[in-house]
């Protein structure tokens, strides 16, 4: 049985992996303030840090792995650890240098199977973990995992610059499986080559070296229209997603699929002059991407399901992160 839009809606308002990105305002608040001394690119939820270099930028990142996974999944964890990092540079239109970790973990079995995942996710993405820190006397049910990524890059991709009248393009991977058990996550990374994974994600670079877009975001474990939203309300905008025209794999029901943490997934918005160009590129790096809405000037997400239609969020009374650049308006 298929769900209605509106259970669709209140699971994805609900979802605990959107939830858990409201505590960024008072945090972004009380720390964004020390932006004054230094010479960085103002930050409206971006992926990265970014940092004016010679001729192009320095892109910096820090992602932390949740408690549950690292005790229920150690090995998924340290692998995804280095994924969700490199992601969050190529989602900038950047290409990874180097890698550097904090872990805490006092049982050896654990610890050793965090750094086999770790280990094998630098393989398969050809990124070197440069360094790190262990704490080696956590408690085996409160471990802790974080790395922090440097990349660089000549033009940039931002997720603050959607613009009214962009279009909005999904690239995902279809060929794949269930990922995580504690997580819901879809695994696109495994059983492929660290040549195919490579060639998979430079499609972003590319856009963004041919000036083919200027707004992205990679899929976080606020799910599709979660993440899709926070790129919006990150650019004081609002949009419009038709769900008939989001690609999922065959016997997923599409709830699922809107909430999965995406090992590869990226939503864009592009000037609709662009979009078949960006299909294009994602289609010569076999990519799955498609056009599945567009920007709009008033805050306000909305969401279609064939006849139906509904309010997803509505950024004049709602937040998620609670970060959006100035409007000129």
């Amino acid at each position: 049985m298929q769900d209605s839009l509106q259970t669709i809606i209140e699971t994805v308002r609900n979802y605990k992996g959107l939830l858990r990105k409201r505590p960024i305002k008072e945090i972004y608040e009380k720390l964004g303030v020390t932006a004054q001394y230094g010479d960085q690119l103002a930050n409206y939820g971006e992926d990265t840090a970014v940092i004016p270099w010679r001729d192009g930028y320095l892109l910096l990142a820090a992602d932390g792995m949740m408690t549950q996974l690292l005790v229920n999944e150690p090995y998924a964890a340290g692998k995804a650890s280095v994924m969700v990092t490199v992601n969050d540079i190529y989602a900038m239109g950047g290409k990874p240098i180097g890698m550097v970790n904090v872990m805490a973990s006092g049982d050896e079995e654990q610890r050793a199977k965090i750094v086999d995942g770790i280990a094998n996710g630098c393989r398969k993405l050809r990124v070197p973990m440069l360094g790190g820190h262990v704490h080696p006397d956590a408690a085996v049910d409160c471990p802790a995992l974080s790395v922090a990524i440097l990349g660089q890059a000549e033009n940039l991709l931002r997720s603050h610059l959607a613009q009214s009248g962009d279009e909005l393009v999904l690239a995902v991977d279809l060929s794949g499986q269930a990922g995580c058990h504690t997580v819901l996550s879809w695994d696109a990374n495994s059983g492929k080559t660290a040549e195919e994974l490579l060639f998979r994600l430079a499609a972003l670079p590319v856009i963004a070296d041919r000036k083919l877009c200027q707004a992205a975001k990679d899929i976080s474990n606020a799910g599709i229209l979660g993440t899709t939203a926070i790129m919006l309300e990150n650019s004081a905008k609002g949009g419009l997603i038709d769900l008939d025209r989001i690609p999922r794999p065959d016997g997923l029901a599409l709830k699922d699929w809107l909430l999965s943490f995406q090992s590869f997934g990226f939503i864009l918005s592009v000037n609709s002059q662009y979009t078949r160009a960006v299909l294009d590129v994602f289609a010569e790096h076999r990519v799955t991407a498609a056009l599945i809405g567009k920007v709009v000037e008033e805050p306000v997400v909305r969401v279609k399901n064939g006849s139906e239609s509904g309010v997803l969020f509505d950024f004049r009374h709602e937040m998620i992160t609670g970060i959006a650049c100035p409007r000129t308006d």
